[in-house]
């Protein structure tokens, strides 16, 4: 049955730079890469199927996973391959392509999933590149393709700073995120679970069929999916839930609705540093470069491939994330404030009250209300010890003990990692933390690690 949540516990990071609702067709990128990094548990050196000089249509294989070699790493784009780049070790940090501006696509035909076995279904995903975009919990890695998953969980909304209205990105392909609805019940013996935005009324996600449908309302983080698995039906030891993003959905359905991989999106470009917020469309690994051209007001500045809490820092010339459809710029926060822990300071977000409340609505006429935030990316302090504070627990709308979690994973005890519940988060979910944290501490990353190590472990 269907449920109404709302969630108490977490925090708004409200930044400036929110784009309008508008949409801007006249940015175009012409380069383009699919990054081996951006898909979890992908060894470093997978197997090219691909060289220097090869024309590719959008489809195509471009590399894939020696212990998964059905499991097909595909081009978003029609064009040239232009430059395998290597990294430390030999490890293929990008396939780069060139794109020809007529975007052909490879034809996988198109079918009804409800009319296919689950083998045809898996067959047509892992041939397309579409099973790539298939998370798999725990441990947030690519789908083991022989796996059954108890349940599949989708969050048609997202919390994080800044982030894409998908009411007004999606909102036109509702046909092609049933489908994609379709086709992964095909792919598991339980529910299908769509996670909305209960906090605006109604949703352009209420009518979806085949699926269950269960509304959230509260600060971030009640879009992550995670956070929304936690609530309707928490992951047990031994147990597989499958995660797709609803970008990768709308994919996936366009992909048996047109036999086409179709990786095109319609992404939110904005932050403090942008001159003009916008939303554009592009498609999977665009370079960024050609989408800021002339839109950023600093010199200075952190070029982040997702939200400002977990994107991840790729550059002027860095490439769009797989799984990314958002862009944020940020001032670097790469100077010191002379005695900032005493004098007073500008506003910015936080749930410290040692931070004076810009953000309180108050009865005196001098203190200016902000409603958001000219942020950058200063830590304001020096890592310090770790210590209990309470302040993750205040931000984790989980049943779980964050702090001694991650005291955990640094012990190394494989034991009371798993009695506190690593099976149930990725860095996502506990970004807050790291962000509310005193001591600075690097939540993300050592989450990583500890689930990194349970997995090796078995």
């Amino acid at each position: 049955m269907s449920k109404a949540i709302k969630l108490k516990k977490g925090f708004n990071i409200n930044l400036d730079g929110k784009p309008e609702l508008k949409l801007d067709k006249s940015i175009k990128a012409s380069t383009f890469a699919v990054k081996p990094a951006d898909f979890q548990s992908l060894r470093p050196i997978p197997k090219l199927t691909v060289e220097v000089g090869d024309e590719v249509l959008a489809g195509d294989p471009l590399f894939f996973d020696k212990p998964n070699p059905d499991v097909l790493f595909t081009s978003p784009v029609s064009g040239e391959v232009a430059e395998i780049r290597r990294g430390a070790k030999r490890a293929i940090d990008s396939v780069i392509i060139i794109a020809d501006g007529k975007n052909q696509f490879k034809d996988f035909g198109s079918a009804n999933p409800k009319n296919l076995s689950r083998e045809d279904v898996k067959a047509k995903l892992k041939e397309s590149g579409c099973w790539a975009f298939i998370k798999q919990r725990p441990f947030n890695i690519v789908a083991e393709p022989d796996a059954v998953p108890r349940d599949i969980f989708i969050s048609a909304f997202d919390t994080n700073p800044l982030a894409a209205d998908t009411e007004f990105t999606l909102g036109a392909e509702l046909k092609a995120f049933q489908a994609g609805i379709d086709a992964l019940n095909q792919l598991t013996d339980g529910d299908v679970y769509v996670g909305v935005n209960g906090g605006i009324g109604g949703s352009s996600f209420d009518g979806l069929s085949n699926c269950t449908v269960n509304k959230f309302s509260g600060p971030h983080p009640a879009g992550n999916v995670g956070v929304q698995i936690h609530h309707v039906k928490p992951i047990n030891k031994g147990e597989i839930v499958w995660t797709v993003s609803p970008y990768d959905l709308v994919t996936i359905g366009k992909l048996f609705l047109h036999g086409k991989y179709d990786t095109s999106r319609t992404i939110a470009i904005g932050g403090p540093s942008v001159a003009e917020p916008k939303y554009i469309t592009t498609y999977s690994g665009a370079k960024v470069s050609a989408l800021l051209d002339g839109n950023i007001n600093e010199e200075n500045v952190r070029v982040v491939s997702g939200s400002a809490l977990v994107g991840d820092n790729i550059g002027i010339d860095g490439f769009l994330g797989s799984f990314h459809h958002q862009l944020t710029i940020l001032d670097e926060g790469d100077f010191y404030e002379m005695l900032g822990w005493i004098l007073p300071s500008y506003p910015r977000p936080s749930i410290s009250p040692t931070i004076p409340p810009f953000t309180l609505t108050t009865k005196f006429p001098f203190i200016k209300k902000v409603d958001s935030f000219n942020a950058n990316t200063n830590t304001h302090g020096e890592k310090r010890a770790f210590v209990v504070t309470g302040q993750y627990e205040a931000v984790t709308p989980m049943d779980i003990f964050p702090q001694q979690l991650l005291k955990a994973i640094l012990s190394n005890d494989l034991d009371k990692m798993e009695g506190l519940g690593i099976y149930e988060v990725v860095e996502e979910d506990m970004a807050l933390c790291e962000f509310v944290c005193t001591s600075k501490f690097n939540v993300q990353e050592t989450l990583r690690k500890g689930l990194d190590l349970m997995r090796e472990q078995g």
